[in-house]
């Protein structure tokens, strides 16, 4: 199969200096990929900013910002057979962009537009009709909160993680996660390296496949 894995986080300047982003790693994401290159798959990683080498055999297409990587996954998502949204896209970006840095002096008021919607668009924008898989990452109400995001979306299945746990997540080698599907079942991957959930990932992208 074709794969495309988006990963890390983007990063939306305000000024030549300064910029909005978050604390995703690109772990999970560049975990994925190096999994489904290890079982034979070919993989597009569209990643964000991040302190990683990418797996060898990839194709790996760097973006910064949360509209570099809707243009990217738009492009690259047409001929792939799944699709896993794992980059932490920013939910919002500086309404102006100033080109000279601004001056500390009095209190800023910054004005945010939200950003296009990348996991949303896959279905209805973007055409894409294959295997789609989403990340809910979340501090309380995972249940609801993944499984109504899995909805809305349109994908297969959903790997939801509490990211108010220090021991897992962001930052991390390890996570923990429970995979979330539309026939109402719920795994529960317990603490373990990211490469494993990779592999977890992976395998059941595969029998979805394989059930076609």
């Amino acid at each position: 199969m074709r794969i495309l894995i988006t990963a890390g986080p983007t990063r939306e300047p305000i000024d030549p200096v300064r910029y909005l982003t978050n604390h995703s790693s690109g772990k999970m994401g560049y975990a994925a990929a190096e999994s489904a290159i290890n079982r034979g798959h070919q993989v597009i990683l569209i990643s964000g900013p991040v302190n990683l080498k990418a797996p060898k055999n990839c194709e790996l297409i760097q973006v910064q910002t949360a509209a570099e990587m809707y243009m990217q996954v738009e492009l690259n998502s047409k001929d792939c057979d799944a699709a896993i949204m794992v980059a932490a896209v920013a939910d919002y970006t500086p309404a102006e962009y100033s080109e000279k840095k601004i001056k500390k002096t009095k209190n800023k008021e910054l004005t945010l537009v939200r950003t296009k919607d990348i996991l949303g668009s896959m279905r209805g924008g973007f055409k894409f009709n294959g295997i789609l898989v989403g990340f809910a990452a979340d501090t309380d109400e995972l249940r609801e909160s993944a499984t109504r995001k899995m909805k809305q979306k349109g994908c297969n299945f959903i790997v939801a993680n509490d990211i108010s746990r220090a021991d897992i997540g962001f930052g991390s080698d390890q996570n923990e996660v429970i995979i979330f599907d539309t026939e109402g079942r719920q795994e529960l991957v317990k603490k373990s390296s990211k490469q494993l959930i990779g592999e977890v990932i992976i395998e059941k992208i595969e029998k979805i496949n394989n059930k076609k």
